[in-house]
């Protein structure tokens, strides 16, 4: 049963941070040639890449239907890093 708990606190942990993640982006007024462009991107990235961690970590032990979840919120975090980064 450890297992199961162990999954499910995992996944919950990169659901969490792919929701915190999100709404940190539509928050963020991340606008090239503006003073607090560099620190603003900073701080998104540093989002992304703590979220990425965590649905690493939770792809260690997701279920079937948990690693196509997670795999999404990857491609969501990809999406924004394309972005930020044109």
């Amino acid at each position: 049963m450890p297992y199961h708990k162990n999954s499910q606190q995992a996944f919950q942990a990169a659901q969490q941070g792919h929701k915190q993640t999100l709404d940190a982006y539509a928050q963020s007024n991340i606008v090239k040639h503006e003073a607090a462009y560099g620190h603003e991107l900073k701080l998104l990235k540093e989002e992304i890449n703590e979220t990425y961690e965590q649905i690493n970590n939770a792809l260690e032990t997701a279920t079937e239907t948990q690693r196509q979840q997670l795999t999404q919120f990857q491609q969501d975090l990809q999406g924004i890093m394309n972005e930020v980064n044109e």
